[in-house]
């Protein structure tokens, strides 16, 4: 089989695989406590929300990625996904529990089990509640990783062709999963002793499990040399009884599974708390669906939560689980049989005694001590990889130096700090950690980091609200959105089949979008239409000493505008067309309304955000230069090249030392302390302004005047930039400036200052993808 691989596939190809992770994890309170409010209504139905649901309580969220092919967008998904939890339920002054065991908690009266929604929502309580009076609420509370794994089409077809048997294509890849199965089963202490993080318990779990621990404080047990409890015979979350399926073939496994529902050992196929389970394509017939349809791909569920990962499990550690899937696939078997009762007394010795140096295992009824055998399982691993040349040298050493030394696995590692710190506080410190992350860089969407901004935040907010999210281009920000049966396809968030093409062509035209204007009453500026740079030297002497603008006569983000408003003599009305010129062939001289300029974006028939867009500008300290100043304010954190951020760091360019020169001002002047220097007269945030949200500031009446211009274009998403000379008073002198398809949204998402906006929402609820 491995010369199959090492002729007939590439290296890159062997390591393709359809990768899933689900994740759960408790919402507890600022003490530790489990948090008994209910799931946040953000997420909506969950059982219609595909990322973001809840396992058994109302207080356990799950998360659950799609199914990529590599394990670095699984990855960035999962960290996309845990940021999204954290930052919504710190709303509430709640934290993710980074830990597999639970938080302190209530008795099982108290635990609050999942509520849902219609027929479905009946029998998932129902089921919920059958496992409650089984096996208890604080069993239920456990929480882990569970690993999604499907090796790729091309790889099963390979094998299935080269080994030219008689056999269909379904017949094989199944025996193919369930050899990889029983391997799984029998190597499983092995991913237990790498990833196992649960070595201690709160005072207020089950007493009964507590009582084989010892108390060191503080309401911690912790176990002398064990690594995970979740996996251990007392304290974690297994059947009543040792099941063990026949997994020789997948009748026999059926059969099995259906002999342990009629004796009630279990009351469904899904009740089986298997390490590993063979998952169906239909969910709601397992074991029917099997048998139809073979198995789809395996589900791991050994991995205990990584208390030392954001998300809960190390991106090394699920790059080691696809070389070790490789190894399972070809290493070879033995059968005898009591095999599976043997690597089930493994799991049990590893889980509980794993740190044990002299710790001895069973392999092939034969007793060996754990670290040699753990070395010697290493270096099959490294032989493959070698091999074939798979390039997971880094992973495969990380392991081989766990195995080595105890004290860099996690469960030594957390137990340390536990002995000082204690169970709860070691537990939230983490869980603090995390949500300071997250908040550090919340305008970022891992793993869409790609994405210009606008467009990463319409995806946070689809999956956030259960908004099925499909990658249709990347490079031109090109996604597809779907809830319900219900599809849009969108293009840099919002570019959308609500708007027209004649709409954007209509406002990229300055002079024509004038015309639209005066046509629905809505007054504009007064102006003219230049097409050289001839034709302005003739024409620019009369606007000589007059508050005027130059800009191109199509363009957006604000780019070659020039602002005279004390007048510009001809040099520098000149100039400022020659700026305009180098972005359009055609530019307009408008007069200057004097006044604050404010943009207004509109979605369907609401004005959802305004902000007032202040120049770019720096604020005198009385000792540091404008230049100085410049690089100061270019550190705040929204300032970037303004594609990956969401402000533009300032540029000292020929338009602002031209700007300064208009004030008097060089680079290398000093401002008196207090004193703003403005460095352009537009105020785009493209081009280094300061966004500062005034939506519940403004008056409604230019919020109207702002929807009728809108309406002029039949546009449903509109930038509408208005001059104001005063924002509260109805009747203050105004003009419209320009209207924007394609708005900027990131500036309202992030501003300055003032509120955040949640634009993505209004998005969805225009395109009707959510309920208004």
């Amino acid at each position: 089989m491995i010369e199959t691989l090492k002729h007939k596939m590439t290296p890159e190809d062997i390591l393709t695989a359809g990768f899933g992770i689900e994740r759960e994890g408790l919402r507890v309170t600022t003490e530790g406590k489990l948090a008994l409010t209910p799931h946040p209504p953000i997420f909506g139905d969950k059982l219609e929300n595909p990322y973001i649901t809840t396992d058994f309580s109302e207080s356990q969220i799950e998360i659950v990625t799609p199914v990529f092919h590599s394990v670095k967008e699984t990855y960035d998904f999962l960290e996309s996904l845990t940021d999204i939890v954290i930052s919504e339920i710190k709303e509430n002054d709640q934290y993710f529990w980074p830990q597999s065991m639970p938080c302190d908690i209530p008795e099982d009266n108290v635990i609050p089990i999942a509520e849902y929604q219609g027929e479905a929502g009946k029998k998932a309580r129902a089921y919920r509640e059958k496992l409650m009076a089984k096996y208890g609420g604080k069993r239920q509370l456990i929480s882990g990783i569970h690993y999604n794994y499907s090796f790729s089409e091309e790889l099963l077809e390979t094998l299935w062709k080269e080994a030219k048997c008689d056999r269909p294509f379904k017949n094989f890849k199944d025996n193919l999963y369930l050899k990889v199965v029983r391997n799984y089963l029998r190597f499983r202490w092995l991913i237990i002793y790498l990833m196992g993080c649960t070595p201690a318990l709160h005072g207020s779990y089950l007493k009964d499990c507590l009582a084989s621990m010892d108390d060191v404080g503080q309401d911690t047990f912790i176990s002398k040399d064990g690594i995970s409890s979740r996996n251990g015979t007392y304290s974690g979350y297994k059947n009543t009884i040792d099941l063990f399926p026949n997994y020789s073939s997948m009748a026999d496994f059926i059969k099995s599974v259906n002999e342990f529902i009629d004796r009630g050992d279990i009351s469904e196929a899904k009740e089986l708390y298997a390490q590993i389970r063979l998952k169906p394509k239909n969910y709601e017939n397992i074991l029917e669906s099997l048998e139809r349809d073979g198995i789809q791909y395996l589900e791991i569920r050994t991995i205990d939560l990584n208390v030392f990962d954001k998300c809960g499990i190390a991106e090394i550690d699920l790059e080691f689980l696809n070389v070790f899937m490789l190894f399972l696939l070809l290493e070879g078997e033995e059968f005898y049989e009591t095999w599976q009762q043997e690597a089930f007394l493994n799991e049990k010795y590893v889980a509980e005694y794993g740190l044990k140096s002299d710790l001895e295992l069973l392999d092939h009824q034969h007793w060996t001590l754990k670290s040699a055998w753990a070395e010697d399982i290493l270096e099959k691993i490294a032989e493959i990889n070698d091999y074939l040349g798979l390039g997971q040298e880094e992973c495969i050493n990380t392991m081989l130096q766990r195995v080595k030394n105890p004290d860099l696995t996690y469960a030594k590692r957390l137990k340390t700090i536990m002995l000082k710190k204690g169970y709860i506080e070691t537990n939230l410190d983490k869980a603090k950690k995390y949500e300071d992350a997250t908040h550090r860089d919340h305008y970022l969407l891992q793993g869409f980091k790609n994405f210009e901004m606008s467009t990463q935040i319409l995806i946070k907010e689809a999956i956030t609200r259960g908004v099925k999210v499909t990658v249709m281009d990347p490079v031109d920000n090109i996604i597809a959105l779907e809830k319900n049966g219900h599809k849009e396809y969108v293009k840099q968030a919002t570019k959308t089949s609500a708007d027209t093409y004649i709409t954007a062509l209509l406002m990229e035209n300055k002079v024509v979008s004038k015309m639209i204007l005066k046509e629905n009453g809505v007054p504009v500026p007064e102006g003219e239409e230049f097409f050289s740079m001839e034709q302005a030297r003739h024409k620019l002497h009369k606007y000589i000493g007059k508050k005027v603008v130059t800009k191109p006569k199509s363009t957006n983000f604000g780019l070659g505008i020039s602002i005279f408003d004390k007048g510009g003599s001809i040099e520098e009305l000149l100039e400022g067309a020659r700026i305009a010129f180098q972005h359009d062939t055609a530019i307009l001289v408008e007069t200057f309304v004097p006044g604050l300029e404010y943009r207004f974006l509109t979605m369907g028939e609401e004005v959802v955000a305004v902000l007032h867009r202040r120049p770019a500008n720096v604020v005198g300290d009385g000792s540091s230069n404008i230049e100085d100043l410049i690089k100061s304010k270019n550190q705040h954190q929204y300032r970037g090249d303004g594609l990956t951020s969401p402000l533009k760091k300032i540029e000292l360019d020929d338009q602002s030392l031209m700007f300064l020169k208009q004030q008097g001002f060089t680079s290398k002047s000093v401002p008196e302390s207090g004193t703003m220097i403005f460095l352009r007269g537009n105020s785009n945030i493209s081009t280094g302004g300061d966004s500062i949200d005034f939506t519940e500031k403004m008056h409604s009446h230019f919020s109207e005047i702002a929807l009728c211009a809108a309406r002029a274009f039949k546009a449903k998403f509109c930038g509408v930039d208005i001059i104001i000379e005063d924002y509260k008073n109805p009747e203050s002198p105004y003009g419209i400036i320009e209207l924007n398809f394609n708005p900027m949204i990131v500036m309202h998402a992030f501003p300055f200052e003032g509120k955040e906006r949640r634009l993505g929402y209004d998005i969805l609820k225009t395109l009707g993808l959510l309920k208004k």
